[in-house]
């Protein structure tokens, strides 16, 4: 961590390298300050142990026997030591993807590779005109759905002391600054290294759901909600660069959360989680939104006697004094003479009131502030205005667009499970969940055409669901239309189970009067109106469809044309059994008479959500993502037979596991027409940290998330005659791939395993998230959440989850058809090559000598085990390399193989240190808490270390 001594591996980039250096001097100064002088020399000595040992292939033994035997506090310390230094090293790269997007902003030459300017460039190119790419532009919803889910839970306040380290580096890209400047940063992240250390990384106590919102509002309502006017001020100047337009530009962009309404698996999710998620949510936007307000009226002091403003404007100022007193009240006397400070103030207390349910001064909805606004903007581009405070004012719009009165919309999720458990009660029949499925719908039809009404029931699934709904239907009429998203079905599998939604949402009294039209984009989503500040508010549809008209349907209720559940329901299709079958679900549910009619009420949109997590637990990952490709091409089929649009949501995590990719390749590898200008996809854990933690990264990813949506929509890759070829042999590997990985984690013994050879018991003790861990008894694999299965395989750096069975389905493929048509396959396929693309990175993170020494914590059954881990790593990886034409791995990706060797001397240390604290702790009966204490402290450093954990 000192500069001054063994040398860093290299970095391909030299401003990078600097800063790990510069950082870790500082680390190493603060540890020398904060612990001892003597303990910075320990922690170096590991360090160069650790490098001797990767660049000279000494033994383990070498690196572990010093680290074996420690008492807790001191393992603790050094496990923290090199977690401060990784967390350096992360912040550095971030800080370098900025200053590589300034060095292309400065160079003006080509564009930087997946900006939108690069993308428009690319569209054009391949003949995409103005015309097509603004008809696409009105189709396009991008929605990042942000959960729950941490393998990487960061306070707030360290967060905050990471923002501080970031503007310091940030600063330091003057070349102008002076010495004394220069000083005054390198003391600023001294200061925030320092109060660092000295801050537990978590708290000691399980996080809320409350914890777990304003963790995720943190990001929504700083980072991304400061950057969001910036993407669609970048858009319009790449249209005007490339196409040579400036029109109104359409909402593209908005937000969602499943924080306080994920009740799948979670008792602490329910009705009152629901209400206290969106009150939060919508103090948190209004507060937002008082305070831009409030710079705004500071900003815009232009007086009647200097320029003149739209009559309209002062007109609306004269309604506002007789009709909002109070608001209108704190207009200064002396400010009498500024009309838009003055209707400024008047918005900021009606702002103000709108906190209140039922003030008669609030706001109705956020539509209503928008119109205000965009008055005071149009006023000030027709009055020489445009450079005097129309742009701010336009930022501000494009807030209030893109987050409503809610800041983002609220889904909620439950087991199919728990409704049949609720609908087993209110039908008074026990067997419920046991009848076919043909006898349910039945049923549910009989209720929903008002021939079979519920008993009473005081059963506590029921009246839980019952005041769920009724707690979504009270948001709608408090909140808007916009604030709810929507209702997904884990373990979906048949369309009872989508009916029974349907049922137990009436009975909570969940109801709309007739059809919903016209919500083609979501419901309560803005028409596409203006984005230029001297264009007036133009509306536009959205809808890819016109709405149809369900009278010739019977409504859930029997009668045509009353109410509908105002819900758009999603089945969550996550095994690889229920992929296979998810085809034959959708088409059962659209022959339904029923529920076609509330589809029509809907827009006649399907929305489907998949599930990467649960299908890779099932059946390894290229089984998974084979299975998923398939499950899109065969329900767009059923969704045109059927006539509606399908609309897919991608429940994505953060490692390649379950999931998680970078979004271009992911996105242009998929199938035709399953992208179609819509994106919904989950963020999860480490990846929402990593993607949104920084304002300038915020914008990056959401600029190539836009681009890779546009690329995919209005240019899908071109058909291969030998698609059909590579088919029918990838669901042959998938098959076999699958079967590989199901004779592991089905062997005999595996369960009791996996308990040992992983610290899967610490992760089960540390407070990540509000949820359980498992979902019921720990009977088998199938009863653990993916994410902590994942982040245990991850910890012990063997990470068989991205991997295992890939081996044994190549070496067969190869062995059916020939070595050349699998290479050809990896090289022209954009699906197989990504999912290869993929598992290279995580062969790479891998190191099969520290896996092998957790292995051995399993005693008796590490030898069959292991040998078969080892040998399936050494296929996959023999085989990626040989269909990839390399000699090592991430050959192609030089600094993403720099970074892994960057890190991987500082995790070797902390896996070690794991390795020994385990043992100790569970010799002891897992009694001592400062043991666990020691090894939770190695389990976040490795996390860090390898970033993309679960």
């Amino acid at each position: 961590m000192n500069a001054s001594r063994s040398p860093e591996p290299a970095l391909p980039d030299a401003p990078l390298r600097d800063d790990v250096r510069r950082l870790g001097a500082l680390v190493g100064r603060m540890l020398a300050e904060q612990v001892a002088p003597t303990f910075l020399d320990e922690v170096e000595r590991v360090r160069v142990a650790a490098i001797a040992r990767r660049q000279e292939g000494a033994a383990l033994a070498v690196l572990a026997d010093p680290l074996s035997g420690l008492d807790a506090a001191h393992a603790e310390a050094l496990a923290r030591a090199f977690a401060t230094y990784f967390n350096a090293v992360n912040i550095a790269e971030r800080v370098h993807r900025i200053r590589r997007r300034r060095d292309y902003q400065r160079a003006g030459g080509a564009p930087q590779p997946e900006s939108l300017r690069d993308v428009l460039e690319r569209l054009k190119a391949q003949g995409v005109t103005a015309p097509e790419l603004l008809d696409w532009l009105l189709k396009l919803e991008v929605e990042p759905v942000f959960t729950a889910h941490p393998t990487e839970a960061v306070r707030a306040s360290l967060l905050e002391k990471e923002q501080a380290i970031v503007r310091a580096l940030v600063d330091g890209f003057d070349g102008g600054r002076t010495p004394q400047e220069r000083g005054e940063d390198e003391e600023r992240i001294h200061m925030a290294l320092t109060a660092g250390w000295q801050t537990a990384e978590a708290s000691p106590l399980r996080p809320s759901v409350q914890d777990e919102r304003e963790h995720v509002g943190f990001y929504i309502a700083d980072p991304i909600y400061r950057i969001v006017p910036a993407l669609y001020e970048s858009l319009a100047e790449a249209l005007q660069a490339v196409y040579g337009v400036a029109v109104p530009l359409p909402r593209l962009l908005s937000f969602a959360t499943w924080v306080g309404g994920d009740m799948d698996g979670n008792p602490n999710v329910g009705a009152d989680t629901i209400a206290a998620s969106l009150a939060s949510q919508r103090a948190q936007i209004l507060d937002r939104y008082i305070g831009d307000v409030a710079a705004l009226a500071r900003l815009l002091s232009q007086t009647s006697g200097r320029v003149q403003v739209d009559p309209r404007l002062r007109q609306r100022l004269d309604e506002a004094r007789v009709r909002y007193p109070q608001a209108a009240s704190r207009i200064k006397p002396r400010h009498a003479d500024m009309p838009y400070r003055s209707l400024l103030t008047v918005i900021g207390g009606r702002l103000e009131a709108t906190h209140e349910d039922g003030h008669p001064e609030a706001y109705a909805g956020a539509d209503e502030l928008r119109d205000d606004l965009e008055l005071v903007a149009a006023s000030l581009v027709d009055h020489r205005g445009l450079h005097a405070g129309a742009y701010a004012v336009q930022r501000l719009i494009w807030r209030v667009r893109s987050f409503g009165f809610h800041l983002a919309r609220l889904d909620a999720r439950q087991d199919s499970r728990v409704h049949d458990d609720a609908l087993a009660a209110l039908f008074n029949d026990a067997a419920w969940s046991q009848r076919s499925v043909d006898e349910r719908v039945v049923a549910l039809h009989a209720h929903l055409r008002g021939e079979r009404d519920f008993v009473a029931s005081e059963d506590s699934v029921a009246t839980s669901l019952r005041a769920v709904f009724a707690a979504l239907r009270d948001a709608r009429q408090r909140y808007g239309t916009a604030a709810t998203g929507l209702y997904i079905i884990s373990m979906a599998r048949s369309a009872a189970d989508v009916l029974a939604v349907l049922a137990l949402a009436r009975h909570g009294g969940l109801l709309s009067p007739s059809p919903l039209r016209g919500e083609g984009r979501g419901e309560g989503t803005p028409s596409p109106q203006s984005v230029d500040v001297a264009a007036t508010t133009t509306s536009a549809s959205a809808s890819t469809r016109p709405s149809s008209d369900p009278s010739g349907h019977l409504l859930p209720n029997g009668e045509k044309g009353n109410t509908v559940v105002p819900l758009d329901v999603a089945p969550l299709f996550e095994t690889i059994d229920d992929l296979t079958n998810a085809p034959a679900t959708l088409r059962a549910l659209l022959a339904d008479p029923l529920y076609r009619g509330h589809l029509a009420a809907r827009g006649d949109r399907q929305w489907v959500m998949l599930g990467y997590s649960d299908s890779g637990k099932d059946g390894g990952t290229l089984a998974s993502r084979w299975s998923l490709q398939r499950a899109q091409v065969e329900l767009l089929d059923v969704a045109r037979e059927h006539g509606i649009a399908l609309a897919f949501f991608h429940g994505r995590g953060g490692s390649a596991s379950r999931g998680g990719a970078r979004i271009t390749p992911a996105l242009l590898s998929s199938p035709r027409g399953s992208v179609a200008g819509v994106l919904r996809v989950t963020e999860q854990g480490e990846v929402i940290h990593r993607k949104y933690g920084i304002r300038a990264l915020a914008l990056r990813n959401l600029e190539q998330t836009v681009g890779a949506v546009l690329r995919a929509s209005l240019r899908p890759r071109e058909e291969d005659q030998r698609e059909t070829q590579w088919r029918e042999r990838m669901h042959a590997l998938s098959a076999r791939s699958r079967q590989a990985y199901r004779a592991l984690v089905q062997r005999e013994g595996f369960v009791d395993y996996f308990r040992s050879a992983t610290p899967i018991d610490v992760i089960e003790r540390m407070a990540l998230g509000s949820r359980p861990s498992r979902r019921r008894s720990m009977r088998g694999v199938e009863d653990l959440r993916a994410i902590p299965w994942v982040f245990a395989w991850t910890q012990c750096r063997s990470i068989i989850t991205g991997w295992y069975g890939l081996g044994s389905a190549l070496e067969w493929g190869v062995a059916e058809y020939g070595e050349e048509a699998m290479a050809g396959m990896a090289r022209d396929w954009p699906f197989f090559a990504n999912a290869l693309d993929d598992v290279e990175m995580l062969l790479a993170k891998c190191d099969l000598a520290i896996a092998e020494a957790f292995s051995r914590l399993a005693g008796e059954l590490h030898e069959p085990f292991f040998a078969l881990i080892r040998a399936e790593f050494e296929r996959s990886r023999t085989w990626v390399l040989k269909l990839k034409g390399a000699d090592e791995l991430l050959r192609g990706d030089p600094r993403l193989a720099a970074s892994i060797r960057l890190r991987n001397p500082y995790i070797d240390p902390m896996s070690l240190l794991q390795v020994d604290l385990l043992g100790r702790w569970r010799a002891g009966d897992r009694q001592d808490d400062a043991l666990l204490q020691a090894l939770v402290a190695c389990v976040n450093g490795v996390a860090q270390g390898l970033q993309n954990t679960g």
